[in-house]
């Protein structure tokens, strides 16, 4: 930078500068910006590789959370049922078996590997 401004001091008295000393002056522009739109382009890539894992640890606990409640729900319910009934430990295995299934298909669910709801599907 401060051979850039030495040429510019020492071409300013000289009155026109010749098409040499332009192409040089162009020249060294160019690798210039080159250099900082390399530096910018290395920060872009670094800054959206930190929000993908952000937004991928975000689907993976809403994943997990949509498992677990399944699980928890189903299992409360058939200790409920249990409780109630006095048909211990039926109602709660069952239900704990129910809720499972409902936990991976709300999961499969949320990650979109799954549809909606079968009752939208087009024939």
């Amino acid at each position: 930078m401060a051979s850039d401004e030495a040429d510019q001091a020492g071409g300013a008295g000289k009155g026109d500068p010749g098409e040499a000393e332009l192409s040089e002056r162009l020249r060294r522009l160019e690798k210039r910006l080159g250099a900082a739109r390399t530096e910018e382009a290395a920060q872009a890539e670094k800054s959206a590789a930190q929000g993908s894992d952000a937004s991928g640890l975000g689907s993976a606990m809403r994943l997990s959370t949509e498992f677990v409640a399944g699980t928890i729900a189903g299992a409360g319910l058939g200790w409920g049922i249990d409780y109630a009934l006095g048909t211990s430990p039926w109602g709660f295995v069952i239900f704990l078996m129910l809720g499972f299934a409902a936990g991976i298909m709300n999961a499969m669910r949320a990650a979109g590997m799954l549809g909606t709801s079968p009752s939208k599907k087009k024939h």
